[in-house]
């Protein structure tokens, strides 16, 4: 039976998962293991993930990260909540199978799954395979292939069938470092030379979200992931957990030997980029802001805000503002930020800017009115 702690601090449960992401102190790793121990990084952008990565790893060079993406080393690819993600070929491997039921769920509930509903998905993708292993395409040119198959349907939603149902990658030059291109897709297996053959395994996946997400309650782990009835699973693997009490009763689950930090622990100032994990991995996100704040960060198009960390928690937004040879990271403040944290948040500031914008001649930092 699982061993009852006591209350975990809303602090504490900060800090902690400030540790699982890589967020209290950069780490000098190789790339590739960071992705791992972060269980992937939301990667539907061509670039702006690239400054998760800057937040995460000491001395980190763009141009590795894109040399990366064009070995296969690193795939960008449709996983949890239906959304690109850059993970390892192995974890692709394991984890798309693992959340395709969400994947599915997201297709069905789209244009394009009720568009291509009365059709067999299952022979969609495979005539799609068929297409991509000859050459890799771009969205259109694929449905326009299937389109001769399926004339009664628009190649755009045949396209995202394909693309729901197989694991095909966004390839290179698509987001690697200083280039550019369209999305092309090739399937997974053909890219990387790893058979995509892997059974589920949802028990191995909620042991993966812990260690990078963790403490966390089945609610959490089904909106990182997109699936439903975790329950069942967190049931089965209890024998194997520490269960904790957030401060509103809630049941948490943690792996007995993941950092549990003092909530004392400090918490550098940190810039996240629009999709970064910490705001992606919980359905209760007020272990790093406040309910006030979370509404400033939702937006009409489905882009949110880069936000600010200040001392664990979600503080201000910013954006690199370039003007001819300039560069300037404009930092917009929930509530006054001063003193050292403001020169923190500086010093950070002008760090993003060497790692984003190493091309322009001068740096600064602008902070507006508070919002």
């Amino acid at each position: 039976m699982a061993t009852t702690r006591t209350v975990i601090s809303r602090r504490a449960l900060n800090r902690a998962t400030l540790d699982r992401q890589l967020l209290l102190r950069r780490v000098d790793l190789p790339v590739t293991d960071v992705v791992t121990r972060l269980a992937g990084l939301q990667a539907q952008t061509t670039h702006t993930w690239y400054a998760g990565l800057e937040n995460r790893i000491e001395g980190l060079a763009p141009e590795t990260v894109g040399r990366l993406l064009t070995d296969g080393a690193l795939v960008r690819v449709t996983l949890m909540r239906g959304t690109l993600h850059l993970v390892t070929p192995e974890d692709c491997r394991f984890l798309r199978p693992t959340v395709q039921p969400g994947v599915d769920r997201v297709l069905a509930h789209s244009t394009h799954g009720r568009a291509a509903r009365g059709l067999d998905p299952d022979e969609v993708a495979a005539a799609g395979y068929e297409i991509l292993t000859r050459a890799p395409l771009g969205l259109r040119a694929l449905g326009a292939r299937l389109n001769e198959r399926w004339p009664d349907v628009e190649g755009a939603h045949l396209a995202q069938v394909v693309k729901a149902r197989l694991p095909v990658l966004q390839i290179p030059p698509r987001g690697v470092w200083g280039a550019s291109g369209p999305a092309v897709l090739a399937p997974a297996d053909t890219w990387t030379g790893l058979p995509m053959d892997a059974a589920p395994d949802p028990e191995g996946m909620v042991l993966r979200y812990l260690a990078a997400f963790g403490p966390a309650g089945v609610m959490d782990a089904q909106a990182w992931s997109g699936l439903t009835r975790l329950g069942e699973v967190f049931d089965r693997l209890r024998g194997r957990l520490v269960v904790l009490r957030g401060e509103d009763g809630k049941e948490l689950f943690d792996l007995p030997d993941a950092p549990r930090p003092d909530g004392d622990t400090a918490a550098p100032v940190r810039l996240l980029y629009d999709f970064d994990n910490l705001l992606r991995g919980h359905a209760d996100r007020s272990r790093v802001v406040s309910d006030e704040d979370l509404g400033r960060l939702t937006s009409r198009n489905g882009m949110p805000p880069a936000t600010v960390l200040v001392d664990g928690e979600v503080r201000a937004s910013w954006k690199v503002v370039r003007t001819g040879r300039n560069a300037a990271v404009e930092v917009v403040p929930f509530a006054p930020i001063s003193g050292a944290d403001r020169d923190e948040v500086e010093a950070e500031g002008l760090r993003m800017l060497r790692f984003l914008a190493a091309d322009r001649g001068g740096h600064e930092v602008r902070f507006a009115p508070t919002a």
